[in-house]
């Protein structure tokens, strides 16, 4: 379908004063997911023309920004920048406007110029979406959030695992909004890890403490590692099994003599996380990515917003 083609989606957003279809792709995935909260400080990165600005400032109401490289027309009580995300001085820019409290939920709903051909396509649509990720990580807060389309493809499940590497809880979604032929598919990742450590990580520690369930403690950097079947001085290589916010949670791979001589750096030994793909990708993305791929069109329309939509 193509995306100039008048739907019930493109027809409700006329009606209701959106200026994009996509506005309801988000409105679905806070119903879903629960993305946003009153009061939130928002970024939109790729935001033009502002569907997903009007819907973000509806149910926050606290303050949004919307980062484009085309002018966006002006939305009452949102501000705008027109800058490239991956430049230092937008991310100066960004970082001012949130101010000491720092950015709760970054959104980019932004696709590249589609060229007709899917491997092409796919690969311009994951670099852009890593530039979103790296800015994200820049931007937002602990534990915050952040949201992007992706399109399907042999780069997803790399892009999704380094995603959920910084995220305590990441999962896939498709909005009953996105058109069935569509091969787009967003990716929700809720609260940013700061921690110094990552699942699949592997560190040579002591153990100093002993915690309240009888795991052993140790810290990398000052931050708590519990470990399993661990106790009070015993030196062990341990695999980071999970990390919270605050503390991370590890096992025990082999004990050892002693310390190497840069615990830290020598060892961790860091391997890609083979992270299964999240039961959500298989059971709400619709329809499968054979049929996406071979139905597979560049849409043409006056709004770059809804590229693929």
């Amino acid at each position: 379908m193509a995306r100039n083609q008048k739907d019930y989606y493109y027809d409700l957003a006329q009606k209701e004063g959106y200026r994009s279809r996509a506005s309801y792709k988000l409105k679905q995935i806070q119903e879903h997911s629960n993305i946003i909260n009153r009061g939130d400080t928002i970024v939109d990165l790729g935001a033009a023309p502002g569907g997903w600005l009007q819907v973000a400032k509806e149910i926050s109401g606290g303050r949004i920004l919307g980062v484009d490289l085309q002018k966006i027309d002006e939305i009452p009580r949102v501000t705008t920048l027109r800058g490239d995300m991956t430049a230092d001085s937008t991310i100066e820019k960004i970082l001012e406007f949130a101010g000491k409290g720092g950015v709760d939920v970054v959104l980019c709903d932004a696709a590249p110029n589609l060229t007709g051909n899917w491997a092409l396509d796919h690969a311009r649509g994951i670099e852009l979406n890593r530039a979103a990720f790296e800015c994200a990580k820049k931007i937002l807060k602990p534990k915050g959030t952040f949201v992007v389309k992706v399109f399907q493809g042999d780069m997803f499940k790399d892009f999704f695992d380094d995603v959920k590497g910084e995220f305590v809880h990441v999962r896939a979604y498709s909005p009953q909004a996105s058109r069935s032929t569509s091969a787009e598919i967003y990716v929700i990742a809720k609260k940013f890890l700061t921690a110094p450590i990552r699942k699949g990580q592997e560190y040579a520690v002591e153990i100093t403490e002993t915690g309240a369930s009888g795991d052993g403690i140790a810290y990398i950097d000052n931050f708590i590692v519990f470990v399993r079947e661990a106790f009070v001085g015993d030196i062990v290589r341990i695999k980071i099994k999970d990390v919270k916010p605050n503390f991370a949670f590890a096992e025990v791979s082999e004990k050892l003599e002693a310390l190497p001589s840069n615990p830290r750096y020598d060892n961790p030994i860091q391997k890609r996380s083979q992270i299964p793909m999240s039961a959500d990708f298989e059971k709400e993305a619709h329809p499968p990515l054979k049929a996406r791929r071979d139905n597979y069109k560049p849409a043409d329309s006056e709004d770059e917003k809804d590229s693929e939509e």
